[in-house]
């Protein structure tokens, strides 16, 4: 095959939280034909497959067997335009953060609000990221992806990815599907999203009366770097847990207990809560163990304080999950992919 399958090769400098672990065999692809090769490979080998993009949303439990395909391909382009809007498309290995400034560069809005988020494009969907009143799917078009089942390559609209809150198809039937490429519909337009409270303030403190996209994507990394730690600097997945979702009911009981507590209604009839606010408030902001640890800005950071294991990080994580859930009744779900061992 073109690409170098490399065996033992250490995952460390490939996933933000720094984790020191082993891939059995590690190839990085470059476009669709080293792909279908190197699964080709592993079906011949009967080695399992993982897939990595940026590396930031995942926690390395252990050695990874079989064979882990690095997504590397490049390029991105517009497909249409109209004089509302474009559609544009990328590459999966396409690295996120900077396929937000070209696009902002362009003239294109929509992807504003989700600047800084570290990974690739085509890691995107699976969790339909999203942040500051913003995610994936409310600019998501389509989508090229490789069906491991058939071996065909299909296009998948939004309906047919089924986006949930940091929850997709892909996480709904992990490893049956390569994303290869990504479509997104943006505006031409700047229609500015300020409903998240800290992103609103900081807009009104400038009192700029015209909206300003570019404006808004540096205010959301201010508002991101001011809260979570770099991963250069300091290795994380970024948020560990995702926020509750909750009844009503157990809403209503909570608040009558902690009438300071966040809580955002959603549209099915649910109530998101913020789990930073309970992990802090059970006491966790800034607790120490080991190489491991929770930020002591953020709580909804776990970090690696240098040399952590996996297992350390699993076990902090459970720790916390089970002092949470025992003082509110609440289960916190964990956000990244745990991966090897």
């Amino acid at each position: 095959m073109g690409a170098v399958v490399v065996s033992r090769a250490d995952l460390r400098l490939l996933n933000t939280f720094g984790i020191s672990e082993y891939a059995e065999r590690l190839v990085t692809v470059e476009n669709d034909i080293q792909l279908r090769e190197a699964l080709s490979l592993a079906r011949q080998q009967d080695w399992p497959v993982t897939l990595l993009g940026g590396g930031s949303n995942m926690v390395l439990a252990g050695p990874v067997p079989g064979l882990t395909i690095a997504m590397r391909s490049r390029g991105r382009r517009v497909v249409e335009r109209t004089a509302d809007n474009v559609l544009i498309e990328g590459e999966a290995g396409e690295n996120w953060h900077q396929l937000v400034g070209w696009s902002l560069d362009h003239g294109f809005h929509g992807l504003e609000n989700l600047s800084l988020i570290p990974g690739t494009l085509g890691a995107a969907p699976v969790q339909n990221i999203g942040a500051y009143g913003v995610e994936l799917c409310d600019v998501f078009d389509s989508l090229d992806a490789l069906d491991r089942h058939t071996g065909e390559v299909c296009r998948l609209d939004r309906a047919a990815c089924r986006f949930a809150y940091r929850d997709s198809l892909f996480k709904q039937q992990p490893g049956r599907f390569v994303i290869l490429r990504v479509r997104l519909r943006l505006a031409t337009r700047p229609q500015p999203r300020l409903g998240y409270a800290p992103l609103a303030a900081a807009w009104q403190a400038l009192g700029l009366q015209r909206p300003d996209s570019r404006v808004i994507s540096e205010l959301v990394c201010r508002i991101r770097r001011s809260k979570l730690p770099d991963p250069a600097q300091l290795g994380n997945a970024g948020s560990f847990f995702k926020n509750p979702l909750v009844s009503v009911e157990r809403a209503t009981a909570l608040l009558a207990a902690w009438p300071g507590m966040p809580h955002y209604p959603q549209d099915d009839g649910s109530i998101k809560l913020a789990a930073g606010w309970l992990i802090e408030q059970a006491g966790w902001k800034g607790h120490c163990r080991g190489s491991v640890g929770v930020h002591c800005e953020q709580a909804l950071v776990l970090v690696n304080f240098g040399g952590a294991r996996g297992a350390e990080v699993m076990a902090l994580a459970g720790d916390i999950q089970q002092d949470v859930a025992r003082r509110f009744g609440v289960t916190l779900e964990m956000e990244p992919q745990l991966i090897g061992g």
